[in-house]
């Protein structure tokens, strides 16, 4: 039996989707009031979908450049913490959301005005050009 590649339009693709899509929120340069548990709880929820820096500043007074990549929610801020990334420091940092003063987004968001509809686009006319074996890859970083 052999298999045939099926080869979809955009609408086709959409058409096929069972989620809505996501409406990609322009964060790049906020600074939310942190001034409630919940608002700190939204801030960081925000933070760890953001595909850039943030500056953290901590209740020490201390300031973090750092990548939020993953989060744990308790009970508390003290029991709530965040994992990250800092520049010129190797691996995995960990921050209770009690120790955050104040939050900025303060890097370039990487994943602004990039959309699903951009790379299926791209891709279907690197492959009606003829080329094979083809991987789209992220844009370069600065």
């Amino acid at each position: 039996m052999t298999a045939e590649v099926q080869k979809y339009t955009l609408e086709q693709i959409e058409a096929l989707e069972v989620a809505p899509g996501f409406e990609h929120e322009k964060l790049e340069g906020w600074v939310p009031s942190l001034a409630s548990d919940e608002e700190v709880r939204d801030a960081l929820e925000k933070a760890f979908d953001y595909r850039g820096d943030v500056t953290i500043t901590t209740k020490s007074g201390d300031k973090i450049e750092a990548y939020v990549f993953n989060r744990q929610t308790g009970a508390t801020l003290q029991d709530s913490f965040i994992t990250y990334f800092a520049p010129n420091v190797n691996g995995k940092l960990k921050m209770s959301y009690a120790e955050i003063a104040r939050l900025e987004f303060s890097g370039k968001d990487r994943a602004a005005g990039k959309h699903w509809e951009d790379w299926v686009k791209a891709y279907n006319e690197r492959k009606a050009a003829g080329e094979k074996d083809i991987a789209l890859h992220p844009d370069k970083l600065e």
